[in-house]
């Protein structure tokens, strides 16, 4: 799930600043945050459990499609030309079905995966946000995120182990993925994960 589930975890929302002096910063680190996050092992196992199921699908239809074009190949200059055309067509339609068969499966998995994961990232936002809250941070920026612009920072300011600490007491049971038909969007400055390509 380390590619499974790279994303950002955005900055949290900058507190109204107060009249007593200059704004407080930190940094998390949020591949650390995610790797350690209670009922992350459990949604990408569940997840990888539920892909294999969708990859044979995949891997059954790609294989009939490949047998009917190599059928298709060893005949075709025995074939009339009507009878081309004819078995052309039924390679297209197969074709046709396949990819619109594999763009489901792709879409399903993306829902499926936001599903298992969106409790968690909410669990995580809400950790980062008590810490920004409880120790009177403006912001707390994630050196873990990609295309991130800390190119050195005072390891004082890591926090880290803070919100890990915090996410520890949000997460007082584990994750509970959402049923397999219900919709969630993502929390405010969460990207989905991307999902593997066939």
């Amino acid at each position: 799930m380390k590619t499974l589930f790279v994303c950002s975890l955005a900055l949290a929302l900058a507190a109204p600043l107060g009249a007593q002096g200059a704004p407080k910063f930190a940094y998390i680190d949020s591949r650390a945050v995610l790797q350690a996050a209670p009922g992350r092992a459990e949604a990408e196992a569940q997840f990888q459990k539920e892909m294999q199921a969708y990859q044979t699908q995949v891997q059954r239809m790609g294989d009939s499609l490949n047998t009917l074009v190599a059928a298709y190949t060893k005949a075709e200059v025995t074939l009339s030309p009507t009878a081309k055309e004819t078995r052309q067509k039924a390679i297209r339609e197969r074709e046709t079905a396949y990819q619109d068969r594999v763009r489901g499966l792709e879409q399903r998995a993306q829902q499926r995966q936001a599903e298992l994961i969106g409790p968690i990232m909410e669990r995580i936002n809400q950790a980062i946000n008590d810490v920004r809250q409880q120790e009177g941070y403006a912001f707390i920026f994630d050196v873990g995120a990609q295309g991130g612009v800390v190119v050195a920072a005072d390891t004082t300011l890591n926090v880290t182990d803070k919100v890990l600490a915090r996410l520890r007491t949000v997460a007082a049971a584990p994750a509970t993925p959402a049923p397999s038909g219900a919709s969630m969007s993502a929390p405010a400055g969460i990207t989905k994960p991307k999902t593997p390509q066939r």
